[in-house]
């Protein structure tokens, strides 16, 4: 079939096979050239990593820089929607396929694992999977790495059958703001009314960090773990006048619990020699399928991305993947120092990588910039074609070098 983009309120419907493939291949690419430029991975680096979410965004990254930066042996979970006779896969499904087939030229040994990754079923399967990937490799099958990346609406509770759907609201009182459609440029002010308690506590079941517990504790169960294992999970914080919907709305109020579940996950494995150490890394803000479609946001990417461009500070989800890795993760310090004491993080433990995006100069450069936009000059004073690049590479469209008007195969064969 010949695939075009189908997108409703910043919202992709399809996605096309060849255009996620050339993508990946451009990360990987990139975690190459990177590595074999005098950035060889130390003694600390990872040999057999879990990347929990690992199809798009930050989780593809992670599994990418492990895969190809490292050499590691990578086991990825997500759920994916394969394709049919009439409508294309997600995304992920393409951008799994496609990791696994330059692995595989590579030499490099992965396993995928779909499903649910809330489900008891699907953390069962895992570990049997980390396992046999172990043995194929003829390593221990001891995880020194856990990415935790998993981004959905929903979640049900593997232990009440109970489903939960989370809500991007303002807490306490209702948000107005201008937000940007990234299509055609539209400015408009988005209403959210105040959260309630039951919505604000369903988004923290979703989105928090219960389930990133759950994960550690059956690893932990399996024998899977040890004292080499280094764990982050990735959040956001942001500039002040988004909190109001992220930072003191419902998501902020997760990613709290996400930050709360990194202590309870020091203080159960740390502290006893478990494991080396977990962390929550504090990510630049960039252009996915969640951050789309939550108001005032992409708005505001449209300037940070001009600024960042023009200062030649931006990155994108590889770029950052790749900084985080390198240089806090596995700096490749003195091996007689716990990690825990090596990785830089902040005064409340956090690794940040939006120090570069938090600058200063730079958060007041972005917020003139917002101030100056109308619907007169949108284009000319921000990036809102870059954003919309970006919204549409995630998806496999607006790649260079992909014929769309070619028919392909939406199974992915060929890609």
């Amino acid at each position: 079939m010949i695939i075009k983009p189908m997108v409703r309120n910043n919202i992709c419907l399809n996605s096309h096979p060849a255009g996620c493939a050339v993508a990946v291949r451009r990360q990987i690419q990139y975690v190459k050239e990177t590595f074999a430029g005098g950035n060889a991975p130390g003694n600390d680096s990872p040999k057999l990593a879990l990347v929990v979410g690992c199809s798009g965004g930050y989780g593809l990254a992670s599994r990418i820089t492990a895969a190809f930066g490292y050499g590691a042996v990578t086991v990825g979970v997500s759920f994916e929607k394969p394709a049919s006779e009439r409508h294309t896969g997600t995304p992920g499904f393409y951008n799994n396929f496609a990791f696994e087939n330059e692995a595989g030229k590579a030499g490099l040994i992965t396993k995928t694992v779909d499903g649910d990754a809330f489900s008891d079923e699907i953390k069962n399967k895992t570990a049997e999977a980390v396992r046999a990937a172990a043995a194929q490799a003829g390593i221990p099958a001891k995880i020194d790495l856990i990415v935790y990346s998993l981004a959905s609406p929903v979640r049900t509770d593997p232990k009440t059958g109970i489903m939960y759907k989370s809500v991007i609201k303002p807490i306490g009182a209702a948000f107005s703001g201008r937000t940007l459609n990234m299509m055609d440029g539209t400015l408009r002010f988005a209403n959210e009314e105040a959260a309630t308690e039951e919505e604000t506590a369903n988004t923290v079941k979703v989105m928090g960090g219960g389930d990133w517990e759950l994960w550690i504790e059956a690893m932990e169960k399996e024998g899977l773990l040890c004292p080499q294992t280094r764990i982050v999970a990735y959040t956001y914080i942001g500039p002040e006048h988004s909190w109001p919907i992220y930072k003191n709305g419902t998501i902020g109020r997760a990613k709290e619990d996400l930050e709360r579940a990194c202590r309870e996950i020091n203080g159960k494995y740390t502290a006893n020699g478990k494991i080396a150490g977990s962390w929550v890394s504090v990510n630049k803000a960039l252009v996915t399928r969640a951050s789309a479609v939550i108001p005032v946001i992409p708005l505001y990417l449209a300037c940070l991305f001009k600024v960042m461009k023009e200062m030649n500070l931006h990155e994108g989800c590889i770029e950052q993947i790749v900084r985080l890795y390198r240089d806090r993760l596995y700096t490749g310090g003195d091996p007689e120092k716990a990690p825990s004491v090596q990785v830089p993080a902040d005064g409340q433990g956090r690794i940040r990588i939006d120090d570069w995006e938090m600058r200063e100069d730079v958060q007041k450069a972005v917020t003139e910039l917002m101030n100056t936009v109308t619907p007169e000059n949108v284009f000319a004073v921000t990036d809102i074609l870059g954003i919309k690049h970006d919204f549409l590479e995630a998806h496999g469209f607006d790649v260079e070098g992909v014929d769309y008007d070619a028919d392909v195969n939406p199974g992915g064969e060929g890609i």
